[in-house]
């Protein structure tokens, strides 16, 4: 595509994997409309039938793939949309339900305006006349006041800007919970079709995370090879991740896609004791051993062969006088309580693992509760309405393997974790440090 039909930033692009966070405030303060203009330059405008589909190209072309945990590419997603006809919508998915993730707060509170650029990007690019900014109650102020300095300013580029506060939940950022919502009912999981072919009022809908949006943002100043700079081929770019539990500096950090788990800790002041494992991935991920982690690329192709996936990057460190069975089973038993509630595998089968996960840990019949558990791993997993059981069926079956010899002491009564301070945040404690 031609620069002047797509690019036209006045700013140099930033070197390195710091993209996101590159210039923002360190006082807790978000940038102004003036300060983001002066750092990123003006956001392109994608016009008319060709402009929206060179967009669409570049977008295919940059590789980007969402960041809110799923992993599926945007251009695939925005072809989706735009070869729909009817009544389209963009929603930028800021709704972090994740105990143990702070990237999209972060985002949002710090540099709301490059989200928000990537949302109306979006919009143009698949014939969408708004967006709907979807965010938590702890990020309202900031980007309801980003919207309306654009609105002062004139520039919302052609895209109605709407802000709507969804309640917390765990599930409640699932796309179509969001749906849900925006069409008047409860923030939870639906049945049917995707929101891309029937969404908001019936119509098709892009849901897209926050993050996701805001790389849509620079790829659309710089370009899909500037985007590829960093990471692997096959996953490019960068991406936030929020690093906690034994480490000396938990916060948020911006990592090339591809680096080493070993290579995170380190960027965030090593670990501050021995540790037993990493939670990859979110409550909704897996334990890896932190002897195999280390040395893991942060990447779908370096995870797998660990049993683990990427997810929300949320990785959580876990120190070695921490007993891995007490955190699995906290919580899975709060994700029970956070089922939507519309189906057995969540209402009757988390809880009966929750409880089978309990009696193991505290030693209580625990043979049985072994053999029961993983009976009740098998029947649930890939019955569930939604992802919502399979999650926590993944994490609960990484725990058995990671945690084999804790599992075997615990058969016998004992327990080689003092089993004293929680470890894993519940419920979420907001990461809101920058790194």
């Amino acid at each position: 595509m031609s620069a002047p039909a797509h690019r036209g930033a006045e700013a140099a692009p930033p070197a390195g994997a710091q993209r996101l966070l590159a210039g923002i405030r360190r006082d807790g303060r978000p940038l102004t409309l003036d300060e983001h203009l002066r750092r990123w330059g003006a956001a392109p405008v994608v016009r008319g039938a060709r402009g929206r589909q060179a967009f669409r190209a570049d977008a295919a072309a940059s590789g980007l793939t969402g960041r809110g945990g799923g992993g599926f590419p945007l251009a695939r997603k925005l072809e989706a949309v735009a070869e729909r006809g009817g009544k389209r919508l963009v929603v930028a998915n800021g709704v972090e339900g994740e105990p143990p993730s702070g990237k999209d707060a972060v985002l949002l509170a710090y540099a709301p305006h490059l989200v928000v650029d990537g949302a109306v990007l979006a919009a143009q690019a698949v014939g969408a006349a708004e967006a709907v900014m979807a965010v938590g109650r702890t990020c309202r102020e900031q980007v309801a006041a980003a919207v309306a300095e654009r609105r002062r300013a004139g520039r919302d580029a052609g895209v109605a800007l709407r802000v709507v506060v969804v309640p917390d939940g765990f599930v409640a950022g699932e796309e179509t919970a969001l749906v849900r919502f925006l069409d008047g009912g409860p923030a939870l999981p639906t049945f049917g079709a995707r929101p891309f072919a029937r969404g908001v009022g019936g119509e098709p809908t892009l849901v897209q995370n926050v993050e996701t949006l805001a790389q849509l943002a620079l790829v659309a100043r710089f370009g899909p090879g500037w985007f590829r700079s960093v990471g692997t081929p096959a996953e490019p770019g960068s991406a936030l991740v929020t690093l906690s539990g034994a480490v000396r500096e938990p916060g948020v950090y911006e990592v090339a896609l591809g680096t080493p788990l070993g290579a995170l800790l380190e960027r965030a002041g090593g670990a501050t004791s021995e540790l037993a494992a990493l939670l990859v991935g979110g409550y909704f991920g897996s334990w890896i051993s932190a002897e195999a982690g280390s040395a893991a690329p942060l990447s779908a192709a370096g995870l797998a062969p660990l049993g683990a996936a990427p997810g929300a990057r949320a990785i959580v460190a876990l120190p070695a006088s921490a007993c891995g069975l007490h955190e699995t089973a906290r919580v899975v038993r709060w994700l029970a309580g956070e089922s939507a509630g519309q189906c057995g595998p969540c209402v009757h089968g988390l809880d009966a693992i929750a409880g089978d996960l309990e009696d193991l840990a505290r030693a209580r019949e625990p043979s049985g509760a072994l053999r029961s558990l993983r009976r009740r791993l098998g029947l649930v997993a890939g019955r569930g309405a939604c992802r919502h059981p399979d999650g926590a069926v993944r994490l609960a079956a990484s725990a058995l393997d990671v945690f084999a010899e804790e599992v075997g002491l615990h058969v016998r009564g004992r327990c080689s974790g003092r089993g004293g301070e929680a470890v894993l945040p519940l419920p979420k404690r907001p990461l809101r440090g920058v790194r």
